[in-house]
């Protein structure tokens, strides 16, 4: 088990998602965030059946780094409640994790 994660983020707009994007990767709390468009989500909210169209962000970062990560998401978004869900990385190419690593440390 490594200490790094993939974080979930679904965004409305491409727009929104690459701003995002470049603040999390600028502050080196992502070492990268991919952008999957198309995305389409059926969820409840306010008591009502929702379908919306959204953009999905993976979000490479570490354990270290998520709650600053988090902190980020929730003031940066337009959602009220923006999913922010992390999942470990049981494993990884070694030249892989230690590029993710070096990018998320200050320099």
């Amino acid at each position: 088990m490594t200490d790094k994660i993939v974080v979930l983020c679904t965004c409305a707009t491409a727009d929104e998602a690459e701003r995002l994007a470049r603040e999390l990767v600028g502050a080196r709390l992502a070492a990268c965030v991919s952008i999957v468009p198309g995305l389409r989500s059926f969820y409840r909210w306010q008591g009502k059946l929702e379908d919306a169209a959204e953009h999905l962000l993976l979000i490479k970062s570490s354990r270290e780094r998520f709650a600053e990560l988090r902190a980020a998401i929730e003031r940066l978004h337009s959602y009220d409640v923006p999913e922010v869900v992390a999942l470990p990385i049981v494993d990884g190419a070694p030249n892989y994790l230690e590029w993710l690593q070096k990018n998320l440390e200050n320099e």
